[in-house]
C-alpha cells in the first residue's frame, strides 16, 4: 500500500528514505502496460562495432516484459555508429551526405542483430524509420500511431529510428532523445526509459569527480540540475546528458515518468520493473496531456513567435484563455494559417505553443486590436481568436 506521503515532495536527495523510493518505484512500474525504451549508441556499440552482448541482454529483458503482458517500443540509436565501425571511420562525419551514407551502411547490421537476438525468445522485430515531417503532418502522425498499434497487438517489437539516409537538416528530430519523447506522446506510453552508458543523472560528471553523487529520484528539474547535465557529455551519439534532461522535462510535463539508467548492466529492464533502486527516476507532473496537445507542444516545429503583454500571458497561463489580438505586441517570422508558433512573454521567455488562425502579416495588422475591430482592419473576419484555447498548450519553454 502506498504511503500517504506525497511522492512529489522533493525526494532528490540520494540520502532520502530508500524504502520510500522503492515504494514509489514499485507502484509506478506495476501500473506500466506500455513502455518506450530508448537505447543509445554508447550501449549498442563498442570499439569492435555493434555490442551484440548488450543487444542480447536487451532482447531478453524485452521478451520477459512482453511475456508479462506489457508492450515495449524501442527507439534505437546505433546505425551511424555501427556504420562508422564497418567502414573504419574514427570520427563522426560532419557533412550530411557522409552521415547519411554511413547510417545506410549501419542500419541493416543493427536490425539483423535485433532480429537474431529477439528470435532467441520467439519474438519478432519491425523496423520503422521516421523523419520529423512524418510526425508533423497530422495524417501521417495518426498513420504511424495506427501502424505501431497493429504491431503491438501482433506482439511484434517496433524498433524506431530516425531515417538518417533521407532526412534533411530542417526535418531532423535533433537526436533520438527528442524522438523518444515524441514516440512516448504518440503512443500514450506510461513510461519512457532511456538506456545509456552512465548509471543515471549525477550532480557532476562522475568521470572527472570521484565525489559525484547519483540522484535516484527527481521530482522537479531545476536550473542547477540542467547546468550539471550540460557538463556530462555523450559518446558516439548526438545527445549527451543535457539532451536527456530536456527530454525528461518534456515527458514529465505531460504526465509521463522517465528513467535514465545504464543499458550496459545486465537485466536492467528486469530490475527496473521489479522496483529496484536503479538509475534516476523523474516523477511526472500532476496532469496527463492529451495526444493532440502533446503533438502541438512537442512534435510540431515552431514557424514563428508571437510576443504578448503581461496581461495576456497571465490569463493564458492561469486561466487557460485563448490568445486575442489585443494582447499581442510583436510577431516574428513569416507563417501561414494553421502554423505552429511559440508564444513568449514580455521578458522573452517562451511559455506556450499554438496553431494560429491568421497569417503572420494579418496578425501584425491585428496587434493590439479588439475583436470587434478585426474585420475593419483585415476586410474579413474568420475568428475572434488568433489562437483558440483548444489549439494552445502551456509549455516549459523551447
Amino acid at each position: 500500500m502506498m504511503s500517504n506521503r506525497n511522492p512529489q515532495s522533493a525526494i532528490r536527495n540520494p540520502q532520502s528514505s530508500k524504502q520510500e523510493r522503492l515504494e514509489i518505484r514499485r507502484n509506478l512500474f506495476d501500473s506500466v502496460r506500455r513502455a518506450v525504451v530508448k537505447v543509445g549508441s554508447g550501449v549498442l556499440t563498442h570499439d569492435q562495432g555493434l555490442n551484440a552482448k548488450a543487444i542480447r541482454h536487451l532482447a531478453r529483458d524485452v521478451s520477459m516484459l512482453m511475456d508479462e503482458g506489457r508492450q515495449v517500443i524501442l527507439v534505437s540509436s546505433g546505425a551511424l555508429a555501427s556504420g562508422m565501425k564497418k567502414v573504419g571511420m574514427a570520427e563522426r562525419p560532419s557533412d550530411i551526405p557522409h552521415k547519411q551514407a554511413v547510417a545506410a551502411i549501419g542500419q541493416p547490421s543493427l536490425m539483423l542483430e535485433y532480429e537474431k537476438s529477439l528470435a532467441r525468445y520467439q519474438k519478432q522485430a519491425a523496423q520503422i524509420l521516421l523523419t520529423r515531417d512524418d510526425l508533423c503532418n497530422r495524417r501521417r502522425y495518426l498513420n504511424a500511431r495506427n501502424t505501431i498499434h497493429v504491431l503491438l497487438n501482433w506482439k511484434i517489437v517496433p524498433i524506431i529510428n530516425e531515417n538518417d539516409t533521407v532526412v534533411v537538416e530542417e526535418l531532423k528530430f535533433g537526436d533520438n532523445d527528442n524522438l523518444s519523447a515524441m514516440i512516448a506522446h504518440l503512443m500514450d506510453a506510461q513510461i519512457l526509459i532511456s538506456l545509456t552508458d552512465i548509471d543515471g543523472l549525477y550532480d557532476k560528471d562522475p568521470a572527472i569527480h570521484k565525489d559525484a553523487m547519483l540522484m535516484p529520484l527527481v521530482s522537479k528539474i531545476d536550473r542547477d540540475m540542467e547546468r550539471a547535465a550540460r557538463d556530462i557529455p555523450g559518446t558516439l551519439g548526438t545527445g549527451g546528458m543535457s539532451s536527456k534532461i530536456q527530454t525528461a522535462k518534456k515527458v514529465t510535463t505531460s504526465g509521463i515518468p522517465m528513467v535514465i539508467a545504464s543499458g550496459l548492466k545486465p537485466n536492467i529492464l528486469k530490475r527496473l520493473f521489479e522496483g529496484r533502486d536503479a538509475g534516476t527516476l523523474f516523477l511526472p507532473g500532476k496532469g496527463k496531456m492529451g495526444s493532440r496537445k502533446c503533438w502541438i507542444a512537442f512534435t510540431l516545429k515552431a514557424k514563428g513567435t508571437i510576443k504578448v503583454d503581461r496581461g495576456a500571458a497571465k490569463v493564458i497561463r492561469k486561466q487557460g484563455r485563448s490568445l486575442l489580438p489585443i494582447g499581442i505586441v510583436d510577431v516574428e517570422g513569416d507563417f501561414g494559417v494553421g502554423a505552429a508558433v511559440r508564444c513568449i512573454d514580455p521578458d522573452g521567455m517562451p511559455f506556450a505553443r499554438g496553431l494560429v488562425n491568421y497569417t503572420a502579416s494579418d496578425i501584425r495588422n491585428l496587434m493590439g486590436a479588439k475583436t470587434s475591430q478585426i474585420e475593419q482592419r483585415l476586410g474579413y473576419k474568420h475568428y475572434d481568436e488568433v489562437i483558440h484555447r483548444d489549439n494552445l498548450v502551456i509549455t516549459i519553454g523551447d
